[in-house]
């Protein structure tokens, strides 16, 4: 019945009905199924590593600060594109509709690889022959840089209001940003022996959102582009983080572990396709509709990371710099001023 409906919403258009090929309208689920596969193989490499890169850098001290004491920071980051992370294989067993051009498999990159790429088209040659579909690039880095700003504000009882902001970063194919706040309480405070040895305890709990984009799949069909030529990775996380820290003089060496509890959704951006000139789609145009159905591949993970920092105090600066690893490796350098 989904099928019939589908295609009667394709064929709406009289004026245009001749020139949808059949073939389309038989297997038109499984040619979203099959882009649909694809997407998540492309994407989530780079998403997972998203979650990473928003993980550092959120406490460059442990200690407990007087109420109203107030720092601004500046950020360096750096994440290790992992090797294994930047390329996967496709069979055309992976797909129903599709086949990879010439080919019975292939190794192809995702956004975190390099910008290699090969012909995709359909079994029965009829979406266009004459444009066969390019897989898309990847970013073709082996480190991704980006800056961001944060700050911090004490309210006084060992509390503190933290809060990262990063601009919109260009990195090669695609953008990056994050921006969130957090909540960050010492927890030494109440034992004794701890502060009497200058060992400090404390846990943030912090909310941040990662948006990512890549360009995407430039599709022709017979009947107009699909319009999926930009996909959109947004990540909402929740992170919980545990750091214990040592003075020695004006340094300060932390170790702590980071859990991550992240929401991933994926969209389908970009210029509308030429397509809905032709073709009534349900959601309004074939963007929307297969938003729709990109929905299959939303997922929530939890992550766990560790975090080593060390922290040098100079007169109002603290010049700061830690490593975040487990699945990946992410590297944060930071300079702080305490504005009071």
């Amino acid at each position: 019945m989904r099928r019939i409906l589908l295609a009667l919403l394709f064929v709406c258009n009289v004026g245009y009905s001749q020139s949808i090929d059949p073939i389309v309208l038989d297997h038109l689920d499984d040619f979203f199924v099959d882009a649909i596969y694809y997407s998540n193989k492309f994407i989530t490499p780079a998403t997972d590593a998203a979650v990473y890169q928003s993980s550092g850098g959120w406490m460059f001290s442990a200690k407990k600060n007087k109420r109203w004491s107030a720092t601004f920071g500046v950020h360096s980051n750096i994440f290790f594109v992992p090797n294994k992370d930047r390329e996967f294989v496709l069979n055309n067993t992976d797909f129903t509709f599709l086949k990879i051009q010439d080919a019975a498999s292939a190794t192809i990159p995702t956004a975190l690889g390099n910008g290699k790429q090969i012909n995709i088209v359909d079994i029965y040659g009829a979406i266009n022959p004459n444009y066969p579909i390019e897989t898309p690039k990847g970013i073709n880095e082996d480190l991704i840089i980006y800056p961001h700003l944060s700050g911090s504000l004490s309210l006084g009882f060992g509390t503190e209001v933290l809060a990262k902001f990063a601009p919109r970063t260009k990195i090669n194919k695609g953008e990056y940003q994050v921006y969130g706040f957090g909540i960050k309480h010492n927890i030494s405070q109440y034992i004794s022996t701890l502060e009497s040895k200058n060992i400090h305890l404390a846990i943030t709990i912090s909310n941040s959102k990662e948006n990512i984009s890549f360009d995407f799949l430039d599709i022709k069909t017979n009947f107009g582009t699909l319009g999926i030529n930009r996909i959109n990775g947004n990540i909402n996380s929740w992170q919980y983080q545990t750091m214990i820290s040592k003075e020695y003089n004006n340094f300060e060496f932390m170790f702590g572990s980071i859990v991550n509890v992240s929401d991933f959704k994926y969209k389908f951006s970009g210029v509308k396709g030429t397509i809905d000139q032709v073709i009534d789609f349900p959601g309004g145009s074939s963007q929307a509709f297969l938003n729709e159905k990109l929905k299959a591949i939303d997922k929530a993970k939890i992550n766990s990371v560790f975090e080593v920092s060390a922290a040098y105090n100079w007169n109002k600066l603290y010049f700061q710099s830690s490593i975040d690893f487990n699945k990946f490796v992410n590297t944060n350098f930071s300079i702080h001023y305490r504005i009071n």
